[in-house]
């Protein structure tokens, strides 16, 4: 049980940076994903093939997978404001910088720019959370602060869809508009991030001397518990690669999705993708917010993980799976459950490696299942189309995705035995 100081700590801590967090992860999403509402405007515009789209929305992830593992190393060198404010401020430029990518050359190469500049940033928020927060807290904490992804599909597809409509001003495309304004928002968040975030609780301005220490003894009595601290050791650790397959599976379905859905959409509807489908669109992701609230505070009051995540990912296979086979409105309901599905399981899953690891094996560790979370979001894309391309079909991509989602499902089913046997096992000694 948490003392009555390291609650109110807790507490303190939630106020001050979870509104943070949520607010860069929505600009982070929002400038990865915001490629999906472009794509047949800005397809038409440069000439860019499917092939060559579903490669930029892909190789966005490639950099972003190697330069994973040593930006969160890099940001527990030299401290989470100035890591995490530059790279946002870096970001933020370059995603701006797509509203001048009108040729197939330049697109591959602003994307694979985006993805090195985005690299430490979500590995980071999820560091950032092992290191201000009790164990207890942690699914609940990053409950809330997934919710910045349904957030950004929630409130950015209507942002997205109506800066699409300025297309025109100023002898500019709409995408052009969406590109800039989008891009810029991140980059004044960079700035206030200097002034916003502190390296670590042992820093933080807003907590009193004896909250610092209780939060302090609290976080290293966790840390003592854990059996990997070694940085080796944690990439030879069995569950560690355990942990990555699965996470690759969910980012499969994640971005085999996201990238696709304004299109889906609008071809429920019969339309284009403008502001009307973005609004549309915009409902799997209002869904998403309520699962992604309730789920995760769920699991931390009930203490079960592996079941609620196991559950919660093959609900979001299913969804995938039934969106391509039934009416338009069916289809939004079934989308609505894949976007819970697949958002509200992440948070529950990511407690699931800082309860094995410490320290600079922490730090790496994330980072190595992140790298493969990012090689899903490159395979994503890639599989859907190939998918329904081999079968003429455009259900065919989504049944697909809804395999491997449901093949996860079942990865985490089995860490049940494997997971409690390597911590009893080291615990004994």
């Amino acid at each position: 049980m948490m003392n009555s100081l390291v609650q109110q700590a807790a507490r303190k801590n939630r106020a001050r940076l979870i509104p943070f967090m949520l607010m860069l992860y929505v600009l982070a999403f929002l400038d990865r994903a915001n490629i999906g509402f472009a794509k047949e405007s800005y397809q038409l515009d440069t000439g860019l093939s499917n092939e060559a789209y579903a490669l930029g929305a892909g190789i966005f992830f490639v950099v972003y997978a190697l330069f994973g593992v040593p930006a969160n190393l890099m940001m527990r060198r030299f401290g989470a404001r100035s890591w995490i404010g530059g790279t946002t401020l870096l970001w933020g430029f370059l995603s701006a910088a797509m509203a001048f990518a009108d040729t197939e050359a330049k697109f591959l190469l602003v994307r694979t720019l985006l993805g090195a500049a985005e690299a430490g940033f979500f590995p980071g928020m999820i560091y950032l959370t092992s290191q201000w927060f009790p164990q207890q807290q942690r699914a609940s904490v990053m409950g809330l602060f997934y919710m910045g992804a349904p957030l950004a599909l929630t409130f950015g597809s209507p942002l997205s869809g109506a800066l699409l409509e300025m297309h025109g001003f100023l002898g500019h495309p709409g995408w052009f508009w969406m590109f800039m304004i989008e891009g810029l928002m991140a980059v004044a968040a960079g700035v206030f991030t200097f002034a916003w975030l502190d390296n670590s609780p042992a820093e933080a301005r807003f907590l009193s001397r004896e909250e610092k220490a209780a939060l302090q003894q609290q976080l290293e009595s966790e840390e003592q518990q854990k059996t990997t601290a070694r940085l080796r050791d944690a990439l030879r650790h069995g569950r560690v690669w355990h942990l990555a397959l699965i996470y690759m599976t969910i980012q499969i379905a994640v971005y085999g999705l996201i990238f696709f859905l304004p299109s889906q959409v609008a071809a429920l509807l019969g339309t284009r993708v403008g502001f009307v489908a973005s609004v549309v669109a915009a409902i799997p992701w209002i869904a998403a917010l309520f699962g992604t609230w309730l789920i995760p505070r769920y699991a931390d009051r009930s203490g079960e993980r592996r079941l609620i995540a196991a559950a919660t990912l093959l609900a979001a296979a299913a969804g995938i799976g039934v969106s391509g086979l039934v009416t338009p409105v069916l289809a939004i309901v079934a989308l609505s459950v894949a976007a819970i599905g697949f958002i509200a399981v992440q948070p529950v899953f990511w407690t699931m490696p800082t309860q094995l690891l410490s320290g600079s094996a922490l730090a790496a560790g994330i980072g190595f299942v992140n790298l493969f979370g990012a090689a899903g979001g490159f395979l994503a894309p890639l599989i859907r189309v190939k998918a329904e391309s081999l079968f003429n079909s455009g259900s065919a991509g989504l049944l697909v995705l809804a395999a491997i989602a449901a093949l996860g499902a079942l990865m985490i089913f089995g860490l049940n035995s494997d997971s409690r046997v390597a911590l009893a096992s080291q615990t004994k000694h």
